[in-house]
C-alpha cells in the first residue's frame, strides 16, 4: 500500500509539473520543473487516534536547505497532499535534534477543523493552509504567488474569529478589543458575552486571550489564539502555561500567532525548561500570519 500511494503521487507530480528527477543517495527526494524545486515525500498509515508518524532523515533534510523545496506528507485515504514549504521550517529543524537513528521524528494530526504538524523537540505548528497543491504550485511558478497584505493585531483577531465562526464555533474576543475588529475583511460575527461555566479557576486568564473558539452547545474551549504582533511571545506562553497548569484536564488547541520572522523565537522560548517540564511544549503550536490568511480564504464562502 505505501508504494502504491507514493507511486500514484509521483504520477500526479509528473502530470502536473512535467519533468521529475530523483536525487542521488535518497529514496524520497525529487526535483521537479525547470527551476529544480525539491520535493521530499514521506508516507505513513493513519493510526487509530488519527495520527500519522514520519521519520525525516537528517541527510535528506539538509539537501533541502537553500533550495526552493517542500515537505510532502502522505497518508491513507487522503484527499489532498499536505505540502509544507521547507523555508518556513528551516530554522525549526536547525534548532531541533534528530533521534538516535538520525531521523527527525514528525507527526501529523489531520483533524477536520485544522491540521497540525508536530516536530519532536521543536513544537506543534498549524499547517491547515498547506493542505492541497498550492504551496508547490507557487514555488513552481513564482509569478502566481499570492500577495500577502500587512496585517495589524486587530485584523488577525478578526480573521481568526471569522474562521472559527464559519466553522461553527462560538467566538470569544476580549471585551476591550471588540470595537477595533475590522469588518472590512469579513462579514461581522457575534462574540459571546461570557466564558462558559466550568472554567472559573482560569476564567480571568482565558478572558485575556485574543481569540477563543468554543464548541457551540457544549461549552467546551476548543482553541485559543494569542496574536503576538509586537508584544513578547514569552508573555503569551506564560498565559497558556498558567491555563494548562491550573486546568490540566483541558486540552484545547493553543496557538501563538505571529509573523514569519518570529517563528525561530517561538521555538527558542517554547523550549525553555519550564515549558518542557510543564508539558506546554507538546501542546502549543505556531501559526504564521500568511497561514491565517490562506486558512481564511479556504474557509470563507466562494
Amino acid at each position: 500500500m505505501p508504494n502504491e500511494i507514493k507511486a500514484k503521487f509521483l504520477e500526479n507530480l509528473k502530470s502536473r509539473f512535467g519533468s521529475l528527477r530523483k536525487l542521488q543517495r535518497t529514496r524520497s527526494l525529487y526535483e521537479i520543473g525547470p527551476k529544480g524545486v525539491r520535493v521530499y515525500i514521506r508516507y505513513s498509515k493513519l493510526h487509530d487516534r488519527n495520527e500519522a508518524f514520519y521519520g525525516l532523515r537528517k541527510e535528506d533534510v539538509q539537501q533541502l536547505e537553500g533550495h526552493a523545496s517542500v515537505l510532502c506528507f502522505l497518508w491513507d485515504g487522503q484527499d489532498d497532499p499536505l505540502v509544507v514549504p521547507f523555508s518556513e521550517y528551516e530554522d525549526v529543524f536547525q534548532s531541533a535534534t534528530p533521534a538516535a537513528d538520525g531521523q527527525y521524528k514528525v507527526m501529523v494530526y489531520p483533524e477536520s477543523d485544522a491540521t497540525e504538524l508536530y516536530i519532536a523537540r521543536a513544537g506543534r505548528f498549524n499547517v491547515e493552509a498547506h493542505r492541497g497543491w498550492n504551496a508547490l504550485e507557487n514555488l513552481i511558478d513564482q509569478a502566481n504567488v499570492e500577495h500577502i497584505p500587512e496585517f495589524t493585531h486587530e485584523q488577525m483577531q478578526t480573521l481568526l474569529g471569522s474562521i472559527g465562526h464559519l466553522k461553527g464555533y462560538d467566538i470569544w474576543v476580549p471585551q476591550d478589543n471588540r470595537a477595533t475588529l475590522d469588518w472590512s475583511l469579513t462579514n461581522p460575527f457575534q462574540c459571546r458575552d461570557t466564558i462558559p461555566y466550568g472554567y472559573e479557576q482560569v476564567q480571568g486568564i482565558v478572558e485575556e486571550v485574543d481569540v477563543v473558539w468554543i464548541r457551540r452547545g457544549a461549552s467546551e474551549l476548543c482553541a485559543l489564539f494569542e496574536v503576538e504582533h509586537s508584544t513578547p511571545i514569552y508573555s503569551a506562553l506564560l498565559r497558556f502555561n498558567d491555563i494548562h497548569l491550573a486546568a490540566p484536564s483541558l486540552r484545547p488547541r493553543l496557538s501563538i500567532v505571529s509573523n514569519e520572522a518570529r517563528r525561530s523565537l517561538f521555538v527558542r522560548q517554547l523550549n525553555r525548561p519550564t515549558f518542557r517540564m510543564s508539558g506546554l511544549s507538546d501542546l502549543c503550536n505556531f501559526l504564521e500570519y500568511a497561514n491565517v490568511y490562506g486558512w481564511f480564504n479556504r474557509t470563507k464562502p466562494g
